[in-house]
């Protein structure tokens, strides 16, 4: 009887240790914790599976964001929100984000873009650009869209945003497109923006827009598309003010960053440049476009742009400035030091006679500022041609100096490495020998070429350390 007894007893105990065991292993699958750093932390934390959300990569879960945002929105004023994107491929058309508010991808989760074209609102061309860049009529929201906000984060523990863009792309060049292709993530009118830590692929078009913005920090973004795809831009801020870019990595079918500020006539009138850019430790992948473009949207002006700490491997040029008779604006007090490229068709490009306008009312007296273009310790290999610098008859690119720089030539490499017209400038240490119209000043001037010592207000903002743990039911 004792023995029976005993052994209830321990059965008793086995089943009682194994349903604690299992209890934990079921609490550890159900409750998950994170953490991250941002410009802030929220107070309120939900689920987008709390909203309807299905991650089966097949349903719609547009109604879910808007639902999930809307609801999440009421929490602004009282320490803000985070929208959680739990493990999962999540199919969704186009949804606006709100202030004080943090979307947040868990590293196994997918956002797919919808190629449901209902699911994907038409807005109006932006004021600056006058018209759709695709299409002279207006353009459709991107996928992660926001206006006139404060204080909204985009990251995560580099989740995917998969653009599908081949839909778009087919579309394009088919001449099917009535609208602009979407971007992935566009944000206008907006302060204290942050992006970060996230794989972009496939977009539609331009990957990340801040646009009309100011106090911006993109960083830690991954950025992957087809070499061949059209205009899937990297990075363009657009007429913004105090804005970070670094540690990104971009394989672009374009221009890894382009800088810019309006269109002509429509950029003139808007008057809003892009100013106090800071750009570090950015590597580009891009055998037909440039690693950083200025312009050629440019009437709004680009001033004050650092870059430093840059690496391009097949890439088509380094820094390239476009611009054109028509646009107006300028570009002035350019920064760039420590690049190394690799396997390049130009290092530095510069081109007044880049063609493209938005219609054929600008204003052919409206000749662009190009000034104060300094370059400096720079590294290339396998580079087809040194420089090809075009500036305007009548209206030449001023004040441009480039010191310490060292090209290797490929073996089919141009006989002239450079070609210079309608410029001004100087040039120290540089090697091969730079045309007559940048002279070089001798090896006592190897330092010139200014790159400014104090920081920019963006580099001063210390962002917080962030963890939750939450059920994900």
């Amino acid at each position: 009887m004792s023995l029976q007894v005993t052994n209830v007893v321990l059965a008793l105990l086995v089943v009682a240790f194994i349903s604690l065991r299992g209890a934990e292993s079921r609490k550890a699958k159900i409750l998950g914790s994170f953490e991250y750093s941002a410009i802030n932390c929220r107070a309120h934390t939900a689920s987008i599976t709390d909203f309807g959300g299905v991650g089966d990569g097949k349903t719609s879960n547009t109604k879910a964001f808007k639902d999930a945002i809307d609801h999440l929105s009421q929490s602004a004023a009282n320490g803000g929100s985070q929208l959680i994107v739990p493990a999962g491929k999540w199919l969704t058309g186009s949804f606006s984000l709100a202030s004080h508010f943090t979307l947040y991808l868990h590293k196994d989760a997918v956002l797919l873009a919808s190629q449901d074209m209902n699911e994907w609102p038409v807005m109006k061309a932006l004021p600056s650009y006058g018209r759709g860049r695709d299409a002279a009529a207006g353009r459709y929201s991107s996928l992660i869209f926001g206006t006139n906000l404060t204080d909204v984060i985009i990251t995560g523990d580099n989740g995917t945003i998969d653009g599908q863009g081949a839909f778009w792309w087919e579309n394009f060049h088919r001449g099917k497109l009535k609208y602009t292709r979407p971007y992935l993530i566009e944000i206008m009118f907006s302060d204290n923006i942050q992006i970060s830590n996230l794989t972009l692929l496939n977009s539609p078009s331009w990957n990340v827009h801040p646009v009309y913005s100011s106090n911006i920090i993109v960083q830690g973004i991954t950025i992957i598309a087809p070499l061949k795809s059209p205009n899937t831009d990297g990075i363009n801020p657009d007429s913004c003010t105090n804005t970070k870019i670094e540690d990104c990595y971009i394989v672009s079918g374009d221009d890894c960053v382009a800088v810019k500020s309006g269109w002509d006539e429509y950029g003139i009138a808007f008057g809003m440049p892009t100013k106090q850019l800071v750009i570090r430790r950015l590597t580009c992948i891009s055998p037909y476009s440039a690693t950083i473009a200025l312009g050629s949207e440019m009437s709004g002006g680009i001033e004050d742009v650092r870059a430093e700490d840059i690496t391009a491997v097949h890439t088509e040029s380094g820094v390239r400035i476009k611009t054109a008779v028509g646009r107006g604006g300028y570009v002035k007090n350019i920064y760039v030091k420590r690049m190394t490229m690799h396997t390049m068709k130009w290092v530095f490009w510069m081109t007044g006679n880049y063609g493209s306008h938005a219609d054929k009312n600008y204003d052919p007296k409206a000749l662009p500022v190009i000034q104060g273009i300094n370059y400096r310790d720079v590294v290339a290999d396998n580079v087809t041609m040194a420089a090809r610098l075009e500036g305007i008859a009548g209206d030449p690119f001023k004040e441009i100096c480039i010191s310490n720089v060292t090209i290797g030539m490929a073996p089919k490499a141009k006989k002239v490495p450079w070609t210079c017209t309608d410029i001004e400038g100087i040039t120290s240490g540089v090697s091969p020998r730079p045309c007559d119209l940048l002279p070089d000043q001798g090896p006592e001037k190897i330092t010139s070429c200014d790159f400014p010592p104090e920081k920019i207000p963006i580099d001063s903002v210390q962002l917080k350390k962030c963890s939750y743990r939450m059920s994900y039911m």
